[in-house]
């Protein structure tokens, strides 16, 4: 069964297994990267104009992080459904409700137009973008790394996670073109609601191509295995939130602590930098987003090479080559930008990202091969999902704040090296995982599940036996 559940899918069905999670996951990270690029850019203004332009920004960052609450909540129920209903499901549920909020936000009135009503709108829409991306990311990395090829699960997994430099690099490009073609006052009127709208035409296309494509085959024969032990022995399995707490909870830490240096580094070099070059650096906000629009195509490019350079050497040493790229590129990084000058910008921020994809790209298959089938959903997403509350969720609020109280940029960059310390431990703790056969975990997980169950019948059945 482990062999046929994970052998080669013909390539032009695992190419489009593949174009259907990169297009979804695309489409996720433009909704919520748009969100993040307008509250640097105009939600201060829209919703919070009452206060200091700073203090605005901060409150707009506030809106941002929220969304990262709740994606904690999508991968503990999107996970559960995932590994009891199957990953295309939840997949299509997760790209309606990302698509819905974000055009919703298109139409939101502003608070000069409806007053405290309009932050608190734009919250919640925000609350229903971050449910549904706690649920998009560990759907669309088990969709690829189960239908792939165990030899080059680390390139064709790392296909996914393109969409976030993906989705950057278009919700970056929209609004670039639109400040740049509209006056400030056009764009901060109306002109800053094209790109949410577009949302609504975007997810169609994800839709389409998403439908299209087949379930994981090493999650269906995983479920028929579940069934058959259900018909034979009657042996109900436990919540996949409470069996994959019971039997992996060291690899959801691994996880969370993995995440940490590449949750931070992520929105400091593309959300926080938007206001350290404006307000610091005296650049331009248009100057700000192309740096970021240019270097998100260099992103793009390079996280499936370092996927496939994971498939020859490891998750784990591709992993800490991003660790300690970043942490040891802090100081460059704002040395760069405080020059002025849009090539040492541009450097900065691409550098930046190339090593972030180095710690990106192995993800996808380091945690998809952490968990057994019937709770890796629910394991690979609770391990990147509860992390991005501490992580990513208030990176730019707490750079924005050290900013504010400093005046300077040194602790900032201390605090990106602190996360790529604790993600150094992190990553040096787990077990490489890069010969594992995703079936084959499942086997040794239900060995594991089957002796511990017994020993749990025979303590329950000792006194009744005394």
């Amino acid at each position: 069964m482990a062999a046929s559940a994970t052998a080669p899918p013909e390539p032009s069905n695992l190419r489009r297994i593949v174009a259907a999670s990169l297009i979804g996951t695309t489409i996720e990270w433009y909704d919520f990267f748009l969100y993040g690029s307008a509250a640097a850019l105009v939600f201060n203004k829209l919703f919070f104009p009452d206060s200091d332009p700073l203090v605005g920004t901060l409150l707009s960052f506030l809106t941002y992080a929220v969304g990262f609450a709740a994606r904690p909540l999508g991968a503990l129920v999107f996970g559960h459904y995932g590994d009891r209903l199957g990953r295309k499901k939840l997949l299509v549920l997760s790209l309606l409700l990302m698509g819905g909020a974000t055009f919703a936000i298109g139409l939101l009135p502003t608070h000069a137009t409806i007053g405290s009503a309009a932050p608190v709108l734009l919250t919640v829409l925000r609350l229903v973008q971050g449910f549904a991306l706690g649920g998009e990311w560990g759907g669309a990395v088990l969709l690829v790394s189960e239908h792939g090829d165990a030899r080059q699960r680390g390139f064709w997994a790392s296909w996914p996670q393109t969409g976030a430099p993906a989705g950057q690099l278009l919700a970056t490009g929209v609004l670039a073109a639109l400040t740049a073609l509209l006056s400030e006052s056009a764009f901060t009127s109306w002109g800053w609601r094209i790109p949410f709208l577009l949302s609504g035409v975007l997810v169609f296309v994800g839709l389409w191509i998403r439908l299209s494509v087949d379930e994981s085959p090493v999650f269906k024969a995983a479920l028929a295995q579940a069934e058959q032990r259900k018909a034979e022995s009657g042996q109900v399995e436990k919540m996949p939130l409470v069996a994959v707490l019971r039997h992996h909870w060291r690899d959801i830490l691994i996880a969370m602590g993995a995440r940490m240096a590449e949750n931070i580094s992520y929105y400091v070099i593309t959300a926080f930098i938007l206001v350290y070059a404006t307000t610091s650096a005296g650049l331009s906000k248009q100057t700000a987003l192309n740096a970021v629009l240019i270097a998100s195509a260099v992103h793009f490019a390079v996280i499936p090479l370092w996927g496939a350079l994971s498939d020859r050497i490891g998750r784990r040493p591709v992993y800490l080559i991003g660790a300690v790229g970043v942490g040891a590129w802090m100081f460059p990084f704002f040395t760069l930008i405080d020059t002025g000058s849009f090539g040492s910008l541009l450097l900065a921020v691409t550098v930046g990202l190339v090593l972030h994809g180095a710690m990106y790209a192995p993800q996808a298959a380091f945690f998809s091969e952490m968990f057994a089938t019937r709770m890796r959903y629910s394991g690979a997403s609770i391990g990147a999902q509860f992390s991005s509350v501490a992580a990513g969720a208030p990176a730019p609020l707490i750079a924005t704040a050290l900013l504010a109280d400093y005046g300077s940029s040194t602790p900032i960059a201390l605090y990106v090296i602190a996360a790529a310390l604790l993600t150094i431990v992190a990553v040096a703790c787990a077990r490489e995982t890069r010969d594992r056969d995703l079936a084959s975990v499942e086997a040794g997980r239900r060995d594991d599940d089957a002796a511990e169950d017994a020993r749990e019948a025979s303590t329950a059945d000792a006194p009744a036996s005394a």
